[in-house]
């Protein structure tokens, strides 16, 4: 992948070299039915993340769609542009026994769940990708991992965060994935900072020769 750079959060906050865009969030505590609410993917129409995103939260829901300044080459000059990290999805947080008002938003395909059922994203999961989002550092789409020694980050800016260690050349990575999606990002990491999250001997031996 080539490169990324600065980057800031839509809705007004800038994060310097973060790397990518994420919507800020209502106050749900002011919303009688966020107790009921979960975090859903709702798949949409090509190159309509933003526009998803900001309809949705001009409605008062929760939602964001994280992306990343990536440079491409182009003939005459390296051009700067905004990708998905997760193209052709948004995350939005409501009560799916009430999704009427986010399936009437311009945009929306539909909720993605086996059938006509909509499934919710793993809450660990969502709340680890927020995490990486919101941290200001480079983050990037990564190949969705199935197997792999879990872990979470005990330390630093990126603490609480849960994923597979990983790791490329000389550089330690966390993949965070959307199961639900087959989707997943990564971002560089101090090896300090990894708590193993299982102890079996086995894991224990791949965690050591890392």
């Amino acid at each position: 992948m080539e490169g990324s750079a600065k980057a800031s959060v839509t809705g007004g906050i800038e994060l310097a070299g973060a790397g990518l865009h994420l919507g800020r969030d209502p106050d749900l505590g002011r919303d009688p039915d966020a107790r009921t609410s979960r975090w859903y993917a709702l798949y949409v129409r090509s190159r309509h993340e933003k526009i998803v995103e900001s309809g949705l939260r001009g409605k008062g829901y929760s939602a964001f769609s994280p992306f990343y300044r990536s440079k491409r080459k182009r003939v005459d000059r390296i051009a700067e542009i905004d990708v998905p990290l997760f193209p052709g999805y948004v995350f939005c947080c409501f009560d799916s026994n009430a999704r009427l008002p986010i399936l009437m938003t311009p945009g929306i395909v539909g909720v993605v769940g086996p059938g006509r059922r909509p499934e919710p994203v793993d809450d660990t999961e969502i709340a680890s990708i927020r995490t990486l989002a919101l941290s200001g550092r480079p983050v990037q789409p990564w190949p969705f991992l199935r197997s792999g020694q879990r872990i979470r980050l005990q330390a630093g800016p990126l603490v609480g965060a849960e994923g597979i260690f990983l790791r490329v050349k000389d550089e330690y990575h966390l993949v965070v994935s959307i199961t639900l999606l087959q989707r997943a990002i990564s971002v560089v990491i101090e090896k300090d900072a990894v708590a193993p999250l299982f102890f079996g001997e086995s894991h224990a031996e791949w965690f050591q020769s890392r």
